[in-house]
C-alpha cells in the first residue's frame, strides 16, 4: 500500500476552518466591566463601590446614575474630566476613561431600570412647606421658572438633556442646589440651573430637595395637594 505524508498546511487548514468565528464579550458591548471593575481605572475606581450594583446611590451624597439618559452622563464624566465639575475620585476616574470607555460606561447604566424608593406618610408631606409650589409653579416674583417645566410633573425629566429626579436623594439635591448656586457646579449651556438655584433663598432648598425626594412620582411618593394642618 502506498503511504503518503498528509500535507501539513491541508491539516492546518482543516483545523482552523473549525475554528469559531471571534464572539464580542458582553462586558465589551455594555460597559459592565467598567462598572465592576473599573477597567484601565482599576477596581479602586468600579462605578459600583459607590454607585451601587443596581446604579441607585448610597442614598445620601452619592447619586442614582441608573435610567439616566446616557448622552447626559457620558456630558457629566466630561465635565469631571476637564475641570467643570469638581470631586477628587470622580475627577480622577474620568480623567482615566476614554470617550469610548466613557460612553460604554453611560450606556450601560442608562440601560438599567431606576430602583425603587421608599414610600413616605402623606403627613411627612407637610414638612416641605411651599415646596411643593416652587416645584409645580415655580415664582413668579421673582421670575424663577418651575423645576416641572425642565424635571417634569413627576420627576420624569424632560427631554435628554434635563435628567430625571425620581430616586435622587434629598441630601445630593439640597447639595448641588448650593452648588449651582455659588457656582461650584456649572456647565449648563444656557446656565438654566444656576439662574434658578440663585433664585432661591436658603431656607428653601431644603424643603425643596426634600420634596423632590418624596413628592409626587413613580417613587410612590404623595401627591402634592395635601391639606397640612
Amino acid at each position: 500500500m502506498d503511504f503518503r505524508p498528509f500535507p501539513l498546511i491541508a491539516a492546518i487548514g482543516s483545523l482552523t476552518s473549525c475554528s469559531p468565528a471571534p464572539v464580542d464579550g458582553r462586558f465589551d458591548n455594555t460597559g459592565e466591566l467598567i462598572a465592576l471593575s473599573g477597567g484601565d481605572a482599576g477596581p479602586q475606581a468600579a462605578c459600583h463601590t459607590c454607585h451601587g450594583l443596581d446604579g441607585g446611590g448610597d442614598g445620601a451624597l452619592v447619586p442614582r446614575i441608573a435610567g439616566i439618559d446616557a448622552g447626559y452622563l457620558v456630558r457629566q464624566l466630561g465635565f469631571y474630566a476637564d475641570g467643570q465639575r469638581r470631586h477628587p475620585q470622580m475627577t480622577w476616574l474620568a480623567s482615566r476613561l476614554d470617550e469610548v470607555d466613557r460612553l460604554a460606561v453611560s450606556t450601560f447604566y442608562a440601560g438599567m431600570p431606576i430602583p425603587d424608593t421608599e414610600r413616605v406618610n402623606d403627613a411627612d408631606i407637610c414638612t416641605f412647606g411651599d415646596a411643593a409650589t416652587i416645584y409645580h409653579n415655580g415664582i413668579p416674583d421673582r421670575d424663577l421658572a418651575s423645576c416641572a417645566s425642565c424635571h417634569g410633573e413627576e420627576g420624569e425629566g424632560v427631554g435628554a438633556g434635563n435628567p430625571s429626579l425620581v430616586g435622587q436623594s434629598a441630601a445630593y439635591t439640597a447639595e448641588q442646589l448650593r452648588r449651582w448656586r455659588t457656582g461650584e457646579r456649572f456647565g449648563d449651556p444656557l446656565k438654566v440651573m444656576h439662574d434658578a438655584a440663585g433664585k432661591l433663598r436658603d431656607n428653601e432648598i431644603s424643603p425643596l430637595a426634600g420634596y423632590i425626594a418624596y413628592g409626587p412620582g413613580r417613587s410612590h411618593r404623595p401627591g402634592f395637594l395635601v391639606e397640612c394642618p
